[in-house]
């Protein structure tokens, strides 16, 4: 590969992130918004978020030969807000395999709902886990995973130095699975344990063994802008119990 460095930012926080969290918090089985997920916009916090990126993309730009975002204008919006003082930025590639994962007759619902509505499912989801269930008119993880092997194997070749992907959380831990590369199980254990939060940024460097992480998640820029740092985990998919 010729790209040897790579950094994944998670788009700001979104108005559907808000009403996913207080859905969730709410006991709630559906989330309340009436917009398509590829239409959903950024929240004000996440604005902020964006433009508190910038100061992240001044510092970092001269290092980034080629920009890919994923076509979602939470996405678009968010790479938008961040390059705003750049004079005349090169164009950003919109590539479609950088899309949020889809989730088929689940979207929508949370935790609670998906039990309550689609209890099939839920056991489904609990035989086969999260890597492999793919609801019906959705994606698994592993479905993901095949776009973006797509995706690598076509872009990082053609580009050389610094490659920058904007997109979304299950993009960014699915480019971790594919570039470190993890098993299946240790995937999932990582992202237990972590979120990739809002408009954070992930490193990762080619070094003499491969593709090394060299920083998670890093939202060092949104408090040193005094934007605010906000946790929304990804999708809310039904945890096996």
């Amino acid at each position: 590969m010729v790209v040897t460095d790579l950094w994944l930012v998670r788009h700001g926080e979104s108005v559907a992130n808000i009403a996913a969290t207080r859905a969730e918090r709410e006991g709630l089985k559906r989330i309340p918004i009436d917009i398509r997920d590829a239409d959903v916009p950024l929240s004000l916090t996440g604005r902020d978020q964006a433009r508190a990126l910038g100061s992240w993309w001044e510092a970092h730009h001269e290092s980034i030969d080629v920009t890919w975002v994923s076509p979602y204008l939470r996405a678009r919006a968010t790479l938008g807000i961040a390059r705003e003082a750049e004079a005349d930025p090169a164009p950003a590639i919109v590539d479609e395999r950088l899309r949020d994962r889809e989730l088929g007759v689940l979207d929508l619902l949370t935790r609670h709902g998906v039990a309550s509505i689609h209890p099939e499912e839920a056991e489904r989801r609990r035989h086969l886990g999260k890597f492999y269930h793919r609801p019906p008119g959705g994606e698994s993880w592993a479905d993901v995973a095949l776009r973006l092997r797509s995706f690598l194997r076509d872009e990082l070749p053609t580009c050389e130095g610094g490659g920058l992907i904007v997109a979304h959380d299950a993009v960014v831990m699915l480019v971790l699975y594919l570039l470190l590369p993890l098993e299946e199980t240790q995937l999932l254990e990582f992202a237990a344990s972590r979120t990739v939060l809002n408009a954070s940024v992930t490193h990762l460097a080619v070094s003499d063994g491969g593709w090394e992480l060299v920083e998670f998640a890093d939202v060092a820029h949104l408090k040193v802008e005094g934007a605010p740092v906000t946790v929304h985990p990804g999708n809310p998919d039904v945890e096996p119990e």
